[in-house]
């Protein structure tokens, strides 16, 4: 009984333990903890950013899509750098950046 004595009263209370054991198995044993909900959310964010990305892309492929169907001059342009080609009457120089040697 002396062992019991030293105890303060806030401690004996039985719903203070209850409440903090619950509370600390939340934060940490249960499958839905706070470590997971902020890897979801850090996720989520990412996958938030990659959408907006994405979304900026294909609307630029949509714009060129849209040229190349209507315009000439763009398909031209577009074989000319991305295909490397030529016309028959013009000579083509391929110029690359020199190799870094590290």
């Amino acid at each position: 009984m002396k062992l019991l004595s030293h105890i303060p009263l806030w401690l004996k209370n039985k719903y203070l333990l209850a409440g903090c054991f619950f509370i600390v198995w939340m934060f940490f044993f249960d499958p839905k903890d706070w470590g997971v909900a902020f890897d979801k959310n850090a996720k989520l964010n990412e996958l938030q950013k990659s959408e907006e990305h994405l979304s900026k892309t294909i609307k630029e492929t949509k714009d060129e899509l849209d040229q190349l169907k209507t315009n000439a001059q763009t398909i031209e342009k577009y074989a000319r750098e991305k295909y490397l080609m030529k016309k028959d009457n013009e000579d083509l120089f391929i110029v690359s950046a020199p190799a870094v040697i590290k």
